[in-house]
């Protein structure tokens, strides 16, 4: 029998389908309009990246995308007069108290409904999927009238118990959970450990890959979050970047070349975070789907 080649395409459009003059035309449409999706995508960011190059003469007098010159300090200067270091801190501290409370409540709830299987956990379950049909502005309101009320407001303990109670991790982390064989669940009882135990050292080491998305949508998620960080941290020294940005667009001091400087400082962790995770994130997000 003659071996197929390492570079026999093995997709949908294989090696000798391309030999059609029909199917190279359709080839080369698609990655013409592939092309045109990504320079679309991508014109925003080049526009303000070069936008921050220009002082406030040229950014209001000139029509031109490209700077006259690229001159770093501008950037340097905007850094230091703004304080954007000091938003930075307190967006990393929102996201790793966030990171941490994904994983263990939504993981503990999702471990209960999966593998622990308690009385009521239909409902429950029926519960959590229920509230994905609510959209995320109507319990707002009752959020905030909460945190008021226990006098949670002025640090990002709220943000970090509402990254803790997501359906839509609850529902992936169950699904994950489900395909875990139970002998190992087993095997940890046998040898004695607490249910809790099970979860820490059995259900999460093998759940690295469930773990790795949910904990790049949290990242993503509570970096780019403004209403529940402009609701509860208030006028106080814990501003998280989005925060800041907006504050920046209602003071009369910022300049609008300042402001798309500081733009483009709020735009570098999430494309740095897709370009270092982006092959753990689709690998992983095809696995999770994968049933069996």
């Amino acid at each position: 029998m003659k071996s197929e080649t390492p570079s026999s395409r093995t997709g949908i459009i294989r090696d000798y389908d391309t030999k059609s003059p029909g199917v190279r035309f359709g080839l080369v449409f698609v990655y013409l309009a592939c092309l045109l999706i990504v320079l679309i995508s991508l014109f925003p960011i080049f526009w303000v990246i070069m936008a921050g190059f220009k002082d406030i003469r040229e950014y209001m007098s000139s029509n031109s995308i490209l700077p006259m010159s690229l001159d770093f300090a501008t950037y340097t200067r905007t850094w230091s007069q703004l304080g954007i270091m000091r938003n930075y801190l307190n967006s990393m501290y929102a996201i790793l108290g966030s990171v941490f409370c994904a994983l263990v409540f939504n993981g503990l709830l999702a471990y209960g409904l999966a593998i622990l299987k308690p009385r009521g956990y239909k409902l429950v379950s029926n519960l959590v999927m229920l509230s994905l049909l609510i959209p995320a502005t109507i319990s707002i309101v009752p959020l905030f009238m909460n945190i008021t009320h226990l006098n949670l407001g002025g640090f990002f303990t709220p943000l970090w118990l509402a990254a803790g109670a997501n359906a839509v991790y609850v529902v992936l982390f169950r699904q994950f959970f489900e395909h875990i064989p139970p002998s190992l669940i087993e095997a940890g009882r046998i040898d004695g450990c607490t249910q809790i135990q099970i979860f820490t050292k059995v259900v999460l080491p093998l759940s690295k890959p469930i773990c790795m998305v949910v904990a790049i949508f949290t990242i993503n998620g509570a970096w780019s979050d403004f209403l529940l960080p402009y609701l509860v941290l208030g006028q106080g020294k814990w501003q998280t970047v989005m925060f800041r940005l907006f504050m920046f667009n209602t003071q009369q001091t910022v300049n609008y070349d300042d402001l798309m400087r500081a733009v483009v400082f709020s735009m570098i962790p999430p494309i740095l975070l897709f370009f270092i995770f982006q092959k753990q994130l689709t690998e992983n997000i095809v696995t999770t789907g994968i049933k069996g």
